[in-house]
């Protein structure tokens, strides 16, 4: 799995082809719009300029001086929670295989996965488990996959706490949450 830093890298690389733009000019469009939070500049690119939540995030991080954004992903898996880093790495290496289009967006207490929208949230919950919570509007839970209060992030959530725990019926329920996403 690539770092952070050989990520921003890559996405910078290839932000003409996907976005249209260098980041230099993305970077120009920002300052013009004068916002100076994170969020704000994330928004906008997103709504005015139609770009994806990574690159936003990557070109707000940019435009604050952040050139070099915190690992969020090495920072939820410090401590106490370092045993779950590898259940978290084969989460996002078994959904990068549905397709190219799958965009892990780290957040500082959870990893959304998302395609055209979010289908599914990593989140290490407790120093033994991590709360994998997937969108399956209509999908009836059961034990292991329980349902979720309406409103709620993710429509299910299934607790982690081994890696052999990913097996079929857990890919089964990420890879229809990616399609329907």
């Amino acid at each position: 799995m690539a770092s952070p830093e050989e990520m921003a890298v890559s996405m910078i690389a290839n932000m003409p082809e996907k976005t249209g733009k260098p980041l230099r000019e993305w970077l120009a469009i920002t300052k013009k719009s004068g916002l100076e939070k994170h969020g704000q500049i994330v928004k906008f690119l997103k709504s005015e300029h139609g770009m994806t939540h990574g690159f936003a995030n990557l070109v707000a991080h940019h435009m604050l001086k952040s050139d070099a954004p915190v690992d969020l992903v090495a920072a939820q898996y410090s401590g106490a929670k370092a045993d779950l880093r590898p259940i978290h790495d084969a989460l996002v290496e078994l959904v990068q295989e549905f397709g190219n289009d799958v965009e892990i967006s780290p957040k500082k207490t959870c990893v959304s996965l998302r395609r055209n929208k979010q289908f599914a949230v990593i989140t290490p919950a407790t120093k033994t488990r991590i709360d994998l919570g997937i969108n399956l509007k209509g999908h009836a839970g059961n034990a292991r996959m329980k349902e979720e209060k309406p409103g709620s992030m993710c429509t299910h959530k299934i607790g982690i706490t081994e890696v052999d725990q990913i097996d079929n019926t857990l890919t089964d329920w990420l890879r229809s949450a990616y399609e329907k996403a």
